[in-house]
């Protein structure tokens, strides 16, 4: 077994109780450090204190102190990194000063502990980074010197452990798609979860998915295009928690059927990537949750 320890401070200039009581909102709705959604949002069964249970993405933790404004403690629950915990402190430096540190410490067997050294460490120091860039954000107004640098080993890992689409029947209350097609001789849809963050407006879709805009609603947007042999439409619809992209194409004779006996096998494959990668590419255009957060305060 090896003993891991991951030690992250910042210092800055306000007070520990306008930091500390960011940190008091760590997995609300309006969590103003958890770096979203660009990375998994902290999710807790109920609010934060003492018996809350939950985690972020894979890891899974409870907590186990919490001294509102100052202190947080969350200890492993699963066998994921390993025995141990991770907690958030604010130190007051003076009166318009403070400290905020994050300390992770777990014993490990080797092999996870290799594992976290090539994978994970470098996830988890971008997002504890980017956290307290967040607290600086909303705690100063804006942020007094560059981001946090994303390695290139963390945008690998972002990449593959990204959110999959599942497949749905195509939603009913994709009217503009079922107008356009009436009656099609393919259907398919897959759906994605909105993570904290990301834009609700159907809109944000148009530039990462590149085919023709057909029409826009409220909460749905249809792209398109036509051709001699087929016409395709892709219905882009968001709700409150989810998007997605449901397809419709109607075949104009049996050259276009020919050819679609062949691309139907390719579609789903090729639907499922262009959804998940613009689903990614629509997190990361999204202003970070400090950013946010100051907007909606100032």
């Amino acid at each position: 077994m090896r003993t891991l320890r991951n030690v992250h401070e910042r210092t800055i200039e306000a007070t520990a109780e306008t930091v500390g009581a960011l940190l008091d909102r760590l997995a609300t709705s309006d969590d103003p450090l958890f770096p979203t959604p660009v990375w998994p949002a902290m999710v807790l069964d109920r609010p934060l204190g003492v018996g809350a249970d939950g985690g972020h993405g894979r890891i899974r933790y409870k907590v186990t102190c919490y001294e509102p404004g100052r202190s947080v403690r969350f200890d492993t629950t699963e066998d994921g990194l390993g025995t141990g915990y991770h907690r958030f402190d604010i130190e007051p430096l003076g009166p318009d000063r403070c400290r905020i540190s994050h300390v992770l410490e777990v014993t490990a067997s080797a092999a996870k502990f290799t594992f976290f050294k090539l994978a994970i460490e470098p996830v988890h120091d971008t997002m504890v980074e980017e956290m307290f860039d967040n607290a600086e954000r909303v705690a100063l107004g804006s942020l007094p010197h560059p981001p946090a640098r994303r390695p290139r080993r963390a945008l690998l890992v972002n990449r593959l452990l990204w959110l999959r689409p599942t497949g749905v029947p195509v939603p009913a209350n994709a009217r503009l798609l079922h107008a356009a097609v009436e009656r099609p001789d393919f259907t398919d849809a897959w759906r994605m979860p909105l993570t904290p963050g990301m834009p609700r407006d159907p809109r944000a879709w148009r530039h990462v998915l590149p085919f023709t805009e057909r029409g826009a609603g409220d909460h749905e947007l249809m792209l398109g295009e036509d051709a001699s042999h087929l016409d395709f439409r892709a219905s882009v619809l968001v709700d409150e928690d989810s998007v997605t992209l449901a397809t419709a194409v109607r075949l104009h004779h049996t050259g276009g059927r020919l050819y679609f006996a062949l691309a139907r096998t390719l579609h789903p494959h090729l639907a499922r990537r262009a959804l998940r990668r613009a689903h990614r590419r629509v997190a990361f255009a999204a202003p970070p949750a400090g950013e946010r957060n100051a907007r909606a305060t100032g």
